[in-house]
C-alpha cells in the first residue's frame, strides 16, 4: 500500500471518529423515560432477564426504557391499567407491569 493511500484511510478514520463526536450533543436532550416502550422496544436494559435493547417481554414494561425528548416522559399518552388506574412514563424504574 503506498504511502497516499495509506494517508487517505488514516484520515478518513479520523473523520468518522470526530463526525461521532456530535451525538453526545443531541443525546443530551433526551432523558430515559421508564414503563412507556412496547414489548421488544425498549432502548437498553430492562431489569433483571434482560441484557439490552429490544429485550423488554411485556408492553409498558415498568423496568424498561425508551430514550424520549427531555420534559416529555409524564406527556406520554399511555393506555390506563386493567384496573382503571392512569399509566404514566417515569424517569426512575416502576415496579408496575413487570413480567411475572
Amino acid at each position: 500500500m503506498s504511502n497516499s493511500m495509506k494517508t487517505v484511510a488514516i484520515a478518513g478514520a479520523v473523520a468518522a471518529a470526530l463526525s461521532g463526536a456530535v451525538t453526545p450533543a443531541h443525546a443530551a436532550s433526551k432523558e430515559k423515560c421508564f414503563g412507556v416502550s412496547l414489548a421488544g422496544q425498549n432502548d437498553c436494559a430492562a431489569g433483571p432477564g434482560t441484557t439490552c435493547a429490544g429485550t423488554s417481554v411485556k408492553d409498558y414494561q415498568g423496568n424498561a426504557w425508551k430514550l424520549v425528548d427531555a420534559g416529555t416522559c409524564a406527556e406520554i399518552d399511555l393506555p390506563a391499567m386493567a384496573d382503571g388506574t392512569a399509566r404514566e412514563g417515569s424517569l426512575e424504574a416502576l415496579e408496575r407491569d413487570l413480567p411475572a
